[in-house]
């Protein structure tokens, strides 16, 4: 079960990881909120179920799904406000110009 928990954790931090790599990388707010919103939400989701592995089934379990299911509603709909705040401030998104 330990290395079933450990494979779960270091796939959540791999998910962080690629989540800041984009949050670096990309051009625009719309594509670094996109890569952030996604990474994030299934790094961390996939920490806690490594974490709860660990746990075994107890109160801690129950709390940290308790925490799985508030993330699967929090971190989309924050991310849609973003990207909503954005637009409705007039931010354009990033186009590649050609070079003539």
């Amino acid at each position: 079960m330990n290395v079933l928990a450990v494979l779960f954790i270091l796939s959540g931090l791999f998910f962080f990881f690629a989540g800041t790599v984009g949050l670096l990388r990309f051009p625009d707010v719309f594509t670094r909120m996109h890569a952030t919103g996604k990474c994030d939400t299934l790094g961390a989701q996939l920490i806690l179920i490594g974490i709860a592995i660990v746990n075994g089934w107890n109160i801690t379990s129950v709390k940290l799904i308790l925490i799985f299911a508030f993330l699967m509603l929090a971190n989309p709909t924050a991310t849609h406000a973003i990207i909503r705040a954005a637009i409705n401030s007039g931010v354009v998104p990033w186009t590649k110009k050609s070079r003539r």
